[in-house]
């Protein structure tokens, strides 16, 4: 290398390590801090049940108070959503399913509408989110008519699923869309009887002058693939659905349970939304081992989205395996 090469090569190199300690040295340039979003992506989650396209769609959360609600001790619940890093009041999750037969799109449940907070009433835009519109829904499924499940079926008034057949339990239909029931439970200040009439009035009631309510007595196929399944006491006419295709079975349990920290763990624990506590618990137990046994899908309107997982029995206890998340479906 001769005199004039190694000195460019020399002059190259220190001005190098100057830019380089420079660099060091030198101030960081600031740039904005990007804003916290603070929102989830929309709410609906898709798998498949035999030839059956299962959608899970969120209705949003709501703050529950379970160590008000449940039939157990405060401290021993509060004990327990502790030991599953829930606090109290505890988020929870109001969930419905989607199920494209191929041939008829149903849903059951439809949140809650406007008929709770800002916190839930999310149904109609997360299926738009999923790829459908409301006035594709042939048949919507009821499993009872407490106001985070039927809410959804009207807006300001108005009906939501214009094509839609409504299906519930006749008993539901008697007890909750009755003025007599209204009139009897508003003499009792501390009820929460006559709102959720009224909100079960309200959302119904619309279809029903339409001729779009269709109601049915106990269990049996309410269309292709489904079959209604009376698990009384949580309402009078509470129902469970199975959904079936290609020997793959789904059951949509709707509320048989609504604080899975507590109640896996104790089934025989209740809620005060409970009709008929003892008939709650002894549906909950039907259903659960059944599911159990089959090694059936499971729907829940309560646990967290998107509600979905299988159960085993664990002695007198249930053991609640969530869905693995998949990106592909099957």
């Amino acid at each position: 290398m001769n005199t004039n090469t190694f000195t460019r090569a020399l002059s190259s190199t220190a001005l190098a390590v100057a830019l380089a300690l420079g660099a060091v040295g030198a101030p960081t340039m600031a740039f904005a801090a990007a804003p916290q979003v603070k929102t989830q992506a929309p709410g609906f989650y898709r798998t498949m049940l035999g030839d059956f396209e299962i959608t899970a769609l969120s209705d949003g959360t709501i703050d529950a108070p379970f160590d008000k609600l449940l039939s157990e001790p405060a401290a021993k619940t509060t004990a327990a959503l502790r030991n599953a890093f829930l606090g109290v009041p505890t988020e929870t999750s109001t969930n419905a399913y989607l199920v494209n037969t191929g041939e008829k799109l149903i849903l059951i449940d439809t949140g809650a509408g406007a008929l709770f907070g800002p916190t839930l009433g999310k149904l109609a835009a997360n299926l738009e989110a999923a790829g459908y519109k409301p006035e594709q829904v042939d048949d919507i499924l009821i499993t009872h008519m407490h106001p985070d499940h039927v809410g959804g079926l009207v807006a300001k008034g108005a009906i939501v699923f214009p094509n839609a057949t409504i299906h519930a339990d006749q008993h539901d239909a008697d007890y909750w869309l009755s003025q007599a029931t209204l009139d009897k439970a508003s003499a009792d200040p501390k009820s929460f009887v006559p709102e959720f009439v009224k909100g079960a009035m309200a959302s119904l009631n619309p279809y029903i002058a339409i001729g779009k309510f269709q109601p049915f007595h106990g269990s049996g196929e309410i269309l292709p693939g489904i079959k209604a399944w009376s698990s009384y006491g949580h309402t009078v006419g509470h129902t469970s659905y199975i959904v079936e295709s290609k020997g793959q079975r789904m059951i949509v349990a709707g509320d048989l349970i609504h604080a899975g920290a507590v109640q896996f763990t104790d089934p025989s624990v209740t809620i005060g939304f409970d009709t008929d506590k003892k008939a709650a618990s002894a549906s909950r137990e039907t259903v659960f081992t059944l599911a159990a046994r089959e090694g059936a899908l499971v729907g829940a309107a309560h646990i967290s989205f998107p509600g979905l997982g299988h159960l085993r029995a664990q002695g007198k206890s249930w053991l609640w395996v969530p869905v693995n998340y998949s990106t592909e479906l099957k």
